[in-house]
C-alpha cells in the first residue's frame, strides 16, 4: 500500500484492540544496497519482539503475533519501495504503507498505534491539486510536497470534449443559457455547431463550453476547499479554462505542456515548483497568526492545555515537532492528564494524539522540525475559542 487517506488514518486509530506495534524504517529504493532493507527490517522485528515480551500481558507467541509483517521479507517486496516504510500490527490487524518521507528507525509498542511520523502526509498544509486538460482527456489528481497521492474520481466529469458536447441543439442552447445565468457572458454570443459529429466553426467557443461543464462537475468537490489548483495542458487551453473557472484558489501560473509527454514525477515536480512559494508564505502567515492569537489569549504553548483543547475540538491550528515524543495518558471523560518522562505501559505519545485529534476535528497541523515550532516551544496551538 502507498496511499494513506484520512479515512485510513481513522481506521488505524479506531480498529486496533490490545497491544499495537508500529514500525518505521527508511528504505533503499535502487542499487545493490537494497539488501540493507531486509537486514534493517529483521533488526526492527527483533526490537518489536523484545518490546512485546516486556509488557505485563504479552502475546503468548510474539513471533506469531508479528508473522503478517515478517511474511513481507522477500526480495521482490524490497525491490519496490519508496523513501520509507510504515507497518502497523495488532491482533488480527495488519497494514503497511510505502511512504515518500525519509523515516528514522522507530519501534513503538503500545495500546494504540503511533502515527505522528505520518502526519506530514495528512496535515493538509501542503495539499494541492493538478487538473490536466486536453480535448480528449481531463484528470484531477491530488498531491503534496512528496508526490501525487491519488487520482480524484469525480462523478460526471467529462472525459473529452466530444463526450461533453455530443448532444442536440436544444440541449446546447439550454446549457448556454445556464452558463450565461452563471455570469459567463462570453457564451451569450454563442457559436456555431452543426449537430452531432458536424464541423465546429468556433473551436474556442466549444472549448469554453466544454470547460464550463468540467468546472460545473468539479464545483461540489471544491466546495469549502482552499487548496491551490494548478492547471496543466497545452498553452492555448489554460486561459480558456481560467475563463470558465469558478474556484477561487486556482493558481495563475500553470504547466504549459502536453501532459501526455510528462511522467507523474515530472508533472509533480513542475507543479510543486509553482505552489511551494505559496505554502511557504502560508506557513509564515500561520506563524504570524499564532503570535497574534497568543497576544489575544487564543493560543497556547502549554502541552497540557493543548492536549485538552485538541480532544475537545478547540484547536484550529497546531505546530508539533517531528521526531519528538511526550509520553503520558489523557482521559477525555475525566479530563485527567498524566505525563511521564519515559513511556510506561498504557502511555501514548501525547503530541501524536493532539495532532490526530486536531485533524479529525478539521484543524490544520504543521509537523515541523523541532526548532521550527514557534518560539521554539514543545508545541504551539491556536484555539477556535
Amino acid at each position: 500500500m502507498s496511499f494513506l487517506s484520512i479515512e485510513e488514518l481513522k481506521e488505524l486509530v479506531e480498529q486496533p484492540q490490545g497491544l499495537c506495534v508500529s514500525i518505521y524504517m527508511p528504505t533503499v529504493q535502487l542499487g545493490s544496497e537494497i539488501q540493507q532493507n531486509s537486514v534493517r527490517f529483521k533488526n526492527l522485528i527483533r526490537q518489536a519482539e523484545a518490546a512485546l515480551e516486556k509488557y505485563e500481558s504479552p502475546p503468548a507467541n510474539p513471533e506469531q503475533f508479528l508473522q503478517p509483517a515478517m511474511m513481507l521479507d522477500e526480495d521482490d517486496f524490497w525491490q519496490h519501495q519508496d523513501a520509507g516504510l510504515a507497518l502497523f500490527i495488532s491482533e488480527g490487524f495488519f497494514r503497511f504503507y510505502r511512504v515518500p518521507i525519509d523515516m528514522i528507525e522507530l519501534v513503538v509498542v503500545n495500546t494504540r498505534f503511533h502515527l505522528k511520523p505520518l502526519i506530514p502526509l495528512l496535515s493538509g498544509d501542503d495539499r494541492f491539486y493538478i487538473l490536466t486538460l486536453g480535448q480528449r482527456d481531463v484528470r484531477l489528481v491530488e498531491a503534496n510536497r512528496y508526490g501525487i497521492t491519488r487520482e480524484v474520481e469525480i462523478e460526471g466529469l467529462p472525459k473529452s470534449m466530444d463526450e461533453a458536447l455530443q448532444y442536440d441543439e436544444t440541449a446546447k442552447d439550454e446549457q448556454r443559457r445556464q452558463g450565461a445565468g452563471a455570469g459567463r457572458s462570453a457564451l451569450q454570443a454563442g457559436g456555431s455547431y452543426h449537430g452531432q459529429g458536424g464541423e465546429r466553426e468556433n473551436v474556442k467557443e466549444d472549448l469554453l463550453q466544454y470547460f464550463l461543464l468540467v468546472d460545473k462537475s468539479l464545483h461540489d468537490f471544491f466546495r469549502n476547499r482552499r487548496s491551490p489548483l494548478v492547471l496543466a495542458g497545452v498553452n492555448y487551453l489554460l486561459p480558456i479554462y481560467q475563463e470558465a473557472n469558478t474556484y477561487n484558489f486556482i493558481v495563475e501560473e500553470g504547466i504549459q505542456h502536453n501532459t501526455k509527454e510528462r511522467t507523474a514525477q515530472e508533472l509533480h515536480a513542475e507543479a510543486w515548483a509553482i505552489v511551494e512559494p505559496l505554502f511557504q508564505a502560508d506557513q509564515q502567515k500561520a506563524i504570524d497568526y499564532y503570535h497574534e492569537s497568543i497576544a489575544a489569549g487564543k493560543g497556547s504553548k502549554d502541552l497540557d492545555e493543548v492536549i485538552q483543547g485538541a480532544f475537545y475540538g478547540r484547536v484550529e491550528q497546531l505546530f508539533v515537532p517531528v521526531g519528538v515524543q511526550k509520553w503520558g495518558h489523557f482521559d477525555p471523560d475525566s479530563m485527567e492528564l498524566e505525563r511521564h518522562d519515559e513511556a510506561q505501559p498504557g502511555d501514548e505519545d501525547l503530541l501524536n494524539a493532539a495532532a490526530i485529534q486536531t485533524i479529525f476535528h478539521g484543524g490544520t497541523v504543521y509537523a515541523v522540525e523541532p526548532g521550527a515550532v514557534p518560539d521554539e516551544a514543545p508545541v504551539a496551538a491556536v484555539f477556535r475559542y
